[in-house]
């Protein structure tokens, strides 16, 4: 048997008339390492889709842009560049251990048509024990909790696990953002993992912290005014919405170990919050 030509590629090819042209509404980006449990599967390609939705159903899996072997800034960098260039109007990302609930799509897709809130997140919480939704307003003093499971909570803290983006917002972010390469691609640094390095005098070592991009960007999205052409979230002091109604469940890649590790709705009564 002759050996494969490189260029044998699987591909395939959507073609729609032009009175009913595929519409560019939302991008899933998924940074991943290419090992994905079967829970998240499950849940990923087993979402209620909405009606009349711009989205693929021959492949479906292939709708998603899917970096792999990169940071998670540089992936998440990809992923915009994917998103302003192919004109696409909303990204969603949903990180490879994060597991939604089956209506995600659905909720989300109420934010998509009416337009107004650029920036919305699931509910999301640490992987650990005992595990911690990240709900944040400000900075060092621990997580959010004055909400119950099922209401719309304001931060001015989001993590990327479950998190749908105006690409126009991001664009925005994009255009100021500089230029670099990785692995060969051509990306902007819109997300960036903050180093700091410091001298301990206490250990008489050099040290470093390292924050998380996220929360990096939702500093700098505050910071530098990207939200003023936003009338609903612009003088907010906490303008990223958390929907607890999208409650993800935070998954360990290894032995599918789930977070909270009681469940949700259990973490949540046992703290009055539902």
């Amino acid at each position: 048997m002759s050996k494969p030509k490189d260029s044998l590629k699987y591909t395939n090819t959507v073609v729609a008339s032009d009175n009913f042209a595929m519409q560019k509404r939302l991008l899933v980006g998924t940074p991943t390492l290419g090992a994905i449990r079967m829970e998240w599967a499950v849940a990923r390609y087993g979402q209620v889709t909405p009606s009349n939705w711009s989205k693929v159903d021959m492949v479906q899996y292939l709708n998603s842009f899917i970096p792999m072997r990169y940071s998670v800034a540089d992936a998440q960098n990809l992923i915009v560049a994917e998103a302003i260039n192919r004109g696409y109007e909303w990204i969603l990302f949903l990180e490879d251990d994060t597991i939604p609930p089956p209506d995600a799509f659905l909720r989300f897709n109420d934010y998509m048509r009416k337009g107004d809130i650029p920036v919305v997140s699931g509910l999301y919480f640490t992987r650990s024990d005992p595990a911690e939704p990240m709900v944040y307003r400000g900075r060092g003093n621990s997580y959010y909790t004055d909400w119950k499971l099922g209401d719309k909570v304001w931060a001015d803290g989001v993590p990327t696990g479950m998190l749908l983006v105006k690409t126009e917002l991001m664009k925005k972010v994009y255009d100021n953002s500089p230029e670099y390469a990785s692995n060969g691609m051509r990306a902007r640094r819109v997300f960036h993992t903050p180093e700091t390095t410091f001298f301990n005098e206490e250990t008489g070592s050099q040290e470093v912290t390292i924050g998380t991009s996220d929360l990096d960007w939702c500093k700098r999205v505050i910071q530098e005014g990207y939200l003023k052409d936003y009338p609903t979230v612009a003088n907010k002091k906490y303008p990223f919405l958390i929907d607890t109604n999208i409650p993800c469940v935070h998954i360990d890649r290894d032995d599918g170990t789930q977070f909270p590790l009681e469940g949700i709705q259990e973490w949540c009564a046992r703290r009055d919050m539902v």
